[in-house]
């Protein structure tokens, strides 16, 4: 598997890890950031997920398709959970969220073996 075909989908996932990131310790400076861990928690998570799929696409291994499903509902899960919060941290991760997962369901859907 060539990583070069697959380098939207590695942008996607690094942009969104950034911006999970961000959104994460921005949470925490929320003057209630009690009321935002599940969105810490799902941030930290994605991060850590798009960029080991980020890692595994750009070291073309035969298991990224299937990490990049399972990113693909992480980002979700976190987009969904980022955009119940109306600061504007939040709607820009959950916007990062949505772009990353629909670029890695299309990269797990258009290579999955069949």
């Amino acid at each position: 598997m060539s990583h070069e075909r697959f380098q939207n989908c590695i942008d996607e996932c690094n942009s969104c890890a950034t911006m999970c990131n961000h959104c994460a310790v921005s949470c925490l400076h929320e003057d209630d950031a009690k009321t935002m861990a599940t969105c810490i928690e799902l941030d930290m998570q994605c991060a850590a997920i798009c960029r080991a799929a980020a890692e595994m696409m750009s070291l073309g291994s035969q298991y990224a398709v299937q990490l990049c499903a399972l990113c693909a509902q992480v980002c979700d899960a976190c987009g969904m959970e980022c955009g119940r919060h109306n600061v504007q941290h939040c709607q820009d991760c959950a916007e990062a969220c949505r772009n990353c997962a629909i670029a890695c369901r299309e990269m797990s859907l258009q290579n999955a073996t069949v």
